[in-house]
């Protein structure tokens, strides 16, 4: 008998019994589950599918926002032999819609009752859709089970139906549908078995020290498979805790909560903490500005020193452990006071933010992968990381660069295929080799290194290819900007949005004087925009000219909705239809006179409004 999820998580959860395995908040308290109140749970949930006549291989739909509720649903689904479909809990109904339908799911547990009654809408449009469970305590409209309802259902089905359900599972089995974010178009349904995702948790396991001390913050989506396989099905099987922040912006408060040990984000968190210290320390008193820079120069001689294998002088030591005592110490508080590392994925991370965070002793592993794959393809961990890579390909994965660059894999968490999608299937692999469509190169040391993704080149008109994402993550590192898009395929040279800090910039204005009514006000002010211009100069000072920004417009808000994925990544095709008229007017502005501008970006495009300038 192979193994399967279920069965190991299951076995997991038994043998912690009373310690603590789930963290959530109740009436704004936070409350824990321990290892046999989750197992049972568990086991209602999959009770309760089988009652609903849930067969081995039908697909049960959950949307939820992250909590115990969403991992009984999971974990229950698989245990009955069923597919598990997340779906990110802040969709719409049209991508909702168009999962269920693609999927062809039975079951959907859903946590929103106002999506759930615009669903009942449609529901005669989803014919293969029998059941939806409100998630929760709401009282559902007619058509909609309540989730008491369910789990007393389930009650009624025999404990022994689940083991002998659980029981035939082999690794090779589908386990989850994970439909991919759709950054670039539809989302596709990736098919991932048992083996794909066990694969990656026992390999990440090799490498990452976790264990029943631990507890980890979770407030990436458990849609997303780096968070569902790191954050989630790694943690529990190896027995550490797991405690759910209440949503992405309560992350600072719900640190000092929980007190982690292991924290999992993608770039944006770690780019912000950074942004909000450094802001902190330029704005103070200039003598404890020179002990922050010297502390954090004495902690990145020692990262320096350690990842080139030359080992730190005593003198050196005792500085760093002064300076993290004297300086960074706040830092640590406002962390919780327990945090051991940080993984980062999803997208990549900045070298300074790494080498900030690695200086304050508290070590970010970047790590690199994709849906498809389980994700984890390449890692940095302790003992073996290079600051700006993305770390060494896992033992059990195997690597190789296509004449272009393109990476490509093979190996154990690999997916099969596409679900409902054979063309797109036979299109993503190359000889047996999956493309990942993202571009890199490999150090000596074989570290691996990602350039950029390979359908967001910016080919100009000129022929060259230029990396958009490298000149955002530049831009993205000053104190004044907070968010940035390239744009200049097939053009002449290349345009920016850029997002400033708007704090950061209107601090700036308020020490000027330099009057302003509000955000729409502030981004069409020239001195401003001036103040822009000159630190865009200076970053791309240096790179050849077709790397540089010619024009830019500054936005009154940071992207949002649909032009960001539930993990932030920049959705170009929606941010490009979006803004259009604006960005096809940079190129209109003649050779003479004034290019970069503010603009009103208000809710919707139907309500933009250029700012003169």
């Amino acid at each position: 008998m192979s193994e399967t999820l279920p069965r190991r998580l299951l076995q997991r959860l038994d043998d912690r019994k009373h310690r603590p395995t789930l963290r959530h908040k109740i009436d704004g308290v936070y409350t824990t589950l321990d290892g046999t109140t989750t197992a049972t749970r568990i086991r209602l949930f999959a009770r309760g599918l089988i009652a609903l006549g849930v067969k081995p291989g039908e697909r049960v739909a959950i949307m939820a926002p992250n909590g115990p509720d969403c991992v009984c649903a999971d974990i229950g689904a698989m245990s009955c032999g069923a597919v598990s479909v997340p779906i990110y809990h802040t969709e719409g109904l049209t991508t909702l819609r168009t999962i269920l339908d693609d999927s062809g799911a039975r079951v959907l547990f859903i946590a929103s009752p106002l999506l759930a009654h615009d669903l009942m809408r449609i529901r005669e449009d989803l014919p293969e859709l029998a059941t939806v469970i409100q998630l929760g305590k709401e009282s559902p409209e007619e058509g909609i089970l309540s989730l008491s309802s369910f789990l007393r259902e389930g009650g009624a089905i025999p404990l022994s139906q689940v083991a002998e359900r659980l029981s035939p599972g082999q690794e090779s089995n589908l386990a989850t549908i994970v439909y991919t974010s759709g950054t670039t178009g539809q989302p596709k349904g990736a098919m991932l078995s048992h083996r794909n995702l066990l694969s990656n948790v026992e390999t990440c396991s090799h490498h990452f020290h976790v264990s029943e001390g631990d507890t980890c913050l979770s407030f990436l989506p458990l849609s997303h498979v780096f968070e569902r396989m790191a954050g989630y099905y790694l943690m529990l099987i190896r027995g550490a805790e797991i405690a759910y922040a209440e949503n992405f912006e309560t992350v600072p408060t719900n640190l000092q909560e929980v007190s982690p040990t292991i924290v999992i984000s993608v770039p944006r968190l770690y780019e912000k903490m950074h942004s909000r210290v450094m802001e902190r320390v330029l704005s103070g008193p200039w003598l404890r500005k020179q002990l922050f820079f010297a502390a954090r120069h004495l902690g990145l001689l020692m990262v320096t020193r350690r990842e080139k294998g030359i080992h730190p002088s005593p003198l050196l030591r005792l500085g760093v452990t002064l300076a993290r005592k004297l300086v960074f110490a706040k830092l640590h508080r406002l962390l919780g006071g327990k945090v051991r590392f940080f993984v980062s994925g999803g997208a990549p991370l900045g070298k300074e933010i790494a080498e900030f965070f690695m200086a304050a002793g508290i070590p970010i592993y970047e790590g690199y992968g994709l849906t498809e794959t389980s994700p984890v393809i390449a890692a940095n961990a302790p003992g073996a990381q290079r600051l700006g890579s993305v770390g060494r390909p896992l033992e059990t994965t195997s690597v190789r660069l296509a004449a272009d660059g393109e990476i490509q894999v093979q190996g154990p968490g690999v997916f099969s295929g596409y679900w409902n999608d054979d063309k797109a299937s036979d299109e993503a692999f190359a000889q047996g080799w999956f493309k990942t469509g993202d571009i890199g190169r490999f150090d000596d040391d074989g570290y691996l290194y990602i350039t950029d993704r390979k359908k967001d080149l910016i080919v100009t008109a000129g022929g060259e290819n230029v990396a958009p994402q490298y000149l955002e993550g530049a831009l993205k590192r000053d104190k004044y900007i907070a968010n940035a898009l390239i744009y200049g395929d097939r053009k002449p040279f290349l345009c920016a949005l850029l997002v400033p800090n708007l704090e950061a910039l209107e601090r700036y204005a308020n020490e000027r004087e330099i009057p302003h009514l509000n955000h729409c006000d502030l981004v069409s002010q020239r001195a401003l925009i001036d103040l822009i211009r000159d630190r865009v100069d200076a970053l791309q000072s240096g790179l050849p000219p077709i790397q540089q920004i010619k024009r830019f417009t500054l936005l009154s808000r940071d992207f949002t909705g649909d032009e960001i994925t539930p993990t932030l990544k920049l959705r170009r095709k929606i941010i490009h239809s979006t803004y259009r008229t604006v960005l096809e007017g940079m190129y209109l502005a003649g050779d003479h006179g004034v290019h970069d501008s503010g603009f009103c970006a208000l809710d919707t495009p139907e309500q933009h409004e250029k700012v003169p300038s």
